[in-house]
């Protein structure tokens, strides 16, 4: 029996009827402005007047036949694809290099980024393949050619000039050589006679200087000045000591008394060293110049050991003069100058023979070799240049401090050169082979002086602004002794030349002699 719906549930199931939309083909335009023409002539338009003033206002917007030629956008889209399939076609034609650092440098020489990030070396010569595709494969030959133009010019300004010296120049130089040609044989005798000296006897010798460095004690302490003592030095004969101090003041002072034996007045201002000649009290009289010292206003003064007035000033600097230093015959004076350059004097002719560049800051301390044929400069720049004086060649480069070069020493051995610079660093250079041989870390502050002991070397004396002195043996390298009493820094050190006794002057005033016992 089949049982059949009600008509009522048919329809009550049965879905909506759907309305049909109207699809308007074409503009609405032309209509919209035909009903509102034949409303307003009609008279039944309702809100015409609304209509035309939104018209009007710009809020109803109806066109009136302008058109946007499509035209005209399609032909640059062209263009630029035009272009770029061009570019793509160029890129391809480029040749570039497959090594990765031809690749860089080609990059950096159109100041573009060498690397980016997450970029392979694949990458990276396709970027410079888009570049040159861009900029054309002439660019990178034309910045190259630059770079080489550049750089054959820094080699220009880089490269050694020479102008023609007076004829006392020629002279000096020529007399220099015939002074420290036998000189150095001597010196190289006498290093062949110690080699033949058994090991064990010099093993011997050097264990007992060690032993007696390490017994150094305070032997004398002397108020020098009411200012810092910035320089002090041995007399020839180890019977004095000169010290220079901030008061514009020098002193001499008897040893091993410490006594004052005379003072030298003359400079106005802080006096930065004074120094003995090396025949000082042995073969010159009390009225030859014996002593020379400098000062911050550039002023050099000569002084002789019987007057307290100087016998003579050298005058020529402009700037700060922080060294003088004579030459091993007496005969020359070194000067060093903030105006980036050291200075040769000859006493004999009384005038200036050689003003030496070089550096590109000031040059703040000189020493000569012990043959009287070398010159070692080191200053602001942190650099040290060795000069050969009898052909004015610089014949050593010393690179290697991180600041500046306050102290320079030769040994007796001829060969060896320490530097003590700001860097807290005494470096020791084999000339030999135009090395650095050993750093020393020395001190806790910059180094203000280094000295190797005078009559054979054996030992190296540095000191510092962390109030202290040390010494160090040489060769090892090993620290022997600490020198530690002044209360303030130590601002100069010398050792008497028969090696017996050590002096140290500081920003306390005083100076100090060690002995060992």
């Amino acid at each position: 029996m089949s049982i059949l719906p009600s008509m009522s549930t048919i329809t009550r199931d049965a879905a909506p009827a759907v309305k049909k939309s109207r699809v308007y083909y074409g503009s609405l335009e032309e209509k919209e402005r035909e009903r509102l023409s034949s409303d307003i002539v009609s008279g039944t338009a309702t809100g015409s007047d609304a209509v035309k003033a939104g018209i009007e206002a710009g809020n109803i917007n109806i066109s009136s036949g302008e058109t946007l030629e499509i035209e005209d956008r399609v032909s640059e889209r062209q263009q630029e694809a035009l272009a770029e399939f061009e570019r793509r076609r160029r890129a391809r034609q480029i040749t570039v290099s497959t090594d990765d650092a031809e690749v860089k440098a080609g990059l950096r020489a159109l100041g573009e980024p060498i690397t980016l990030f997450g970029e392979g070396p694949a990458d990276r010569r396709e970027r410079l393949r888009g570049i040159l595709s861009v900029v054309g494969p002439d660019a990178l030959k034309k910045s190259r050619k630059d770079e080489e133009r550049a750089k054959r010019s820094q080699d220009e300004c880089q490269q050694t000039w020479y102008h023609e010296g007076s004829t006392s120049l020629k002279d000096s130089r020529l007399w220099l050589a015939r002074y420290s040609l036998p000189r150095a044989m001597r010196r190289l005798e006498a290093a062949r006679a110690q080699r033949d000296i058994a090991e064990a006897t010099r093993t011997i010798r050097q264990q007992e200087l060690h032993k007696s460095l390490r017994n150094l004690n305070n032997f004398c302490s002397q108020i020098g000045d009411d200012r810092p003592i910035s320089f002090c030095h041995f007399s020839p004969d180890s019977k004095m000591l000169a010290t220079a101090s901030w008061s514009g003041l020098c002193k001499l002072w008897s040893i091993p008394e410490c006594n004052l034996i005379r003072t030298l007045r003359g400079h106005n201002t802080n006096v930065g060293a004074v120094v003995f000649r090396p025949q000082a009290g042995l073969s010159l009289d009390q009225s030859d110049v014996s002593l020379a010292s400098c000062a911050a206003d550039g002023s050099v003064k000569l002084w002789n050991l019987e007057s307290d007035e100087p016998v003579a000033d050298i005058e020529g600097h402009s700037e700060r003069v922080s060294r003088v230093s004579w030459h091993p015959s007496g005969r020359f004076l070194g000067t060093t100058c903030y105006d980036n350059s050291w200075r040769l004097w000859d006493l004999e002719v009384q005038e200036e023979i050689l003003h030496q560049e070089g550096h590109s800051k000031g040059v703040h301390d000189l020493h000569f070799h012990p043959d009287g044929s070398l010159a070692a400069t080191g200053g602001l720049d942190a650099f040290g240049r060795v000069w050969d004086l009898r052909t004015g060649r610089c014949v050593v480069f010393l690179e290697g401090h991180l600041k500046e070069i306050y102290s320079l020493h030769f040994s007796p051995n001829g060969y060896h050169l320490a530097t003590g610079s700001g860097d807290n660093t005494c470096k020791v250079w084999e000339l030999r082979n135009r090395k650095c041989l050993y750093t020393v870390p020395a001190h806790q502050n910059l180094l203000s002086a280094v000295r190797f002991q005078p009559t054979d070397g054996h030992f190296l004396l540095t000191g510092a602004y962390d109030n202290t002195a040390k010494v160090w043996s040489h060769p090892g390298w090993t620290p022997l002794k600490t020198l530690a009493g002044h209360e303030g820094k130590v601002m100069g050190v010398d050792v008497s030349p028969d090696g017996k006794l050590i002096a140290t002057s500081s920003y306390d005033r005083t100076f100090k002699l060690w002995l060992s016992e």
